[in-house]
């Protein structure tokens, strides 16, 4: 079994990457490369969410920041949609990189370097979720060694910087349509917060219409969620959802 740690390639990239995460670590750095907008599918409607008055405040104030000029984006090119499917959230698709997931009704896009797409509450800063790619020669997240082994490599080297305290509190897998992803649960401990976050991974798309393509790279998936800790217990069923909603699909 390859470990995660014996794979230069990844684990070099990881590396690279390990001031990209959204809240995890150096959060007051992010938000000075963040932009938001809002998109005009996600805008409430009278049987969105059980959680009217707080999403109205959180759509205010998200609108409030978009409207600054120098704050708005140029028209999104990425091969990506949303529509509203489970109550109180909403779903992306990216057909381009081969992925999908539900997000919590109220979270706001935003622009992040180094990460393919990010969605956060705009009151709550550390409720978030973010999808991570980076290429892979390996076909199975099973190659890179057990949930456990994985799990700790990236937060290590990429889910929590280095002067954080660490906590993994599990790791396990499942099969989704004959395809493995790890799902793990942890806390990143900072001086002055602790975040309870949740992880998806999986590898995939170095498949052409159901066949191994020997030419075509695959990706390295890592979905990441969570929450403040003092917020855990009211955000974790939906966090849970998020988690559990993510799958990739051949490209």
């Amino acid at each position: 079994m390859v470990s995660l740690h014996n794979s230069p390639s990844i684990h070099q990239t990881l590396l690279r990457n390990v001031s990209t995460k959204v809240g995890l670590c150096r959060h007051g750095h992010h938000q000075r490369n963040i932009v938001f907008f809002v998109r005009s599918d996600q805008v409430p409607t009278a049987s969105t969410s059980p959680c009217q008055d707080t999403l109205g405040r959180r759509q205010v104030l998200a609108l409030g920041v978009t409207i600054s000029p120098g704050l708005l984006l140029p028209h999104q090119t990425s091969m990506s949609f949303a529509a509203e499917t489970k109550q109180g959230f909403l779903s992306v698709t990216d057909k381009k990189d081969g992925y999908t997931f539900l997000y919590p009704f109220g979270w706001q896009e935003v622009v992040v370097e180094g990460e393919d797409k990010v969605f956060k509450d705009v009151i709550e800063p550390l409720e978030s979720v973010s999808v991570n790619l980076i290429p892979t020669s390996k076909q199975d997240i099973r190659d890179f060694g057990s949930p456990q082994e994985v799990a700790q490599t990236l937060i290590r080297k990429v889910l929590a910087s280095p002067s954080q305290k660490t906590k993994l509190i599990q790791a396990s897998e499942h099969d989704v349509n004959g395809k493995a992803y790890y799902v793990i649960e942890f806390i990143a401990q900072a001086p002055n917060y602790s975040r309870h976050a949740l992880s998806a991974i999986c590898v995939g798309n170095g498949h052409l219409h159901g066949c191994i393509n020997a030419d075509k790279q695959g990706k390295f998936y890592t979905l990441t969620t969570g929450a403040n800790e003092r917020r855990w217990e009211k955000m974790k069923d939906r966090l849970k959802t998020v988690v559990d909603s993510f799958q990739i699909f051949n490209v």
